[in-house]
């Protein structure tokens, strides 16, 4: 069978030892340390909360199914897998590049409160790690997506 009819996404466990899907799993605990922090921080605009707990929840949910279906074998059946893969890790670095910049810019507004401003620097900093891993796994899976077509 030739490479190019074979879907590039692996299956079963060595989704956890393959590049960019082991790196799911850091997209993982950095979005739900996001998700954590700003959930139990205050921001006085409840709008940019919304924002923040809307991306973390999203981009959690949405990383978590991505990797049981890889590990189930899902993207076996059909290679659109790639374009899904690319399309949602482009969407996600995205989303989490906006969230982290309207978290730091309303951080400052905490520097009087030091246990608030704490969570608020710390979801910061998680939410650009998130930002990092999300853009070099679309990265990477656009590299792949152009190889296999």
């Amino acid at each position: 069978m030739p490479a190019s009819s074979e879907n590039p996404i692996p299956s079963g466990l060595k989704v956890f030892i393959s590049c960019p899907e082991a790196m799911m799993i850091g997209e993982f605990i950095f979005g739900g340390l996001v998700w954590i922090l700003v959930a139990s921080s205050k921001i006085p605009d409840p709008r940019l909360q919304g924002w923040l707990m809307f991306v973390s929840v999203f981009c959690f949910v949405i990383t978590t199914c991505l990797f049981t279906f890889y590990m189930c074998g899902v993207q076996g059946c059909s290679s659109s897998w790639t374009g899904v893969d690319v399309i949602y890790h482009f969407f996600a670095a995205l989303l989490y590049i906006s969230a982290a910049i309207m978290e730091v810019r309303d951080t400052h507004l905490f520097l009087s409160i030091p246990e608030l401003y704490a969570y608020n620097i710390s979801a910061s900093v998680f939410a650009f790690l998130a930002t990092f891993l999300y853009t070099i796994h679309a990265i990477i899976s656009i590299r792949r997506w152009k190889s296999a077509s």
